[in-house]
């Protein structure tokens, strides 16, 4: 791997470059908060060769997420919940958004 492959990993938000250990302390929670919203189907950390979860700092985003909303009394599973809910919102409106600035000439012609 050369120098520049490294550094660009450095910009993915998708790399998974924080140990478990590490993302707690940096959400200031505890390892237990973040298996409970892995449990939860929130994020889905990668393993590393030893079997460790690792998060990227996108997931990291997320978690951040759920913990304002755990910290402001919401049940971590709702939290949960609302977040996805939330992104498949977020992700609809970017579709229609879509479909309008190409005047639905995307998508297929209806069958005769």
């Amino acid at each position: 791997m050369t120098a520049d492959e490294s550094l660009s990993r450095l910009d993915d938000d998708d790399y998974p470059a924080f140990t478990m250990g590490r993302a707690a302390e940096l959400l200031g929670t505890t390892p237990g908060f973040l298996r409970a919203i892995g449990e939860a189907r929130l994020i889905t950390p990668l393993r590393s060769e030893g079997g460790h979860r690792r998060y990227s700092r996108y997931q990291l985003r997320i978690a951040a997420r759920a913990r304002e909303l755990v910290d402001q009394g919401t049940p971590i599973e709702a939290a949960c919940r609302i977040i996805i809910l939330e992104d498949q919102l977020e992700e609809a409106q970017r579709i229609n958004a879509e479909y309008r600035r190409t005047g639905g000439s995307s998508s297929p012609s209806p069958a005769a």
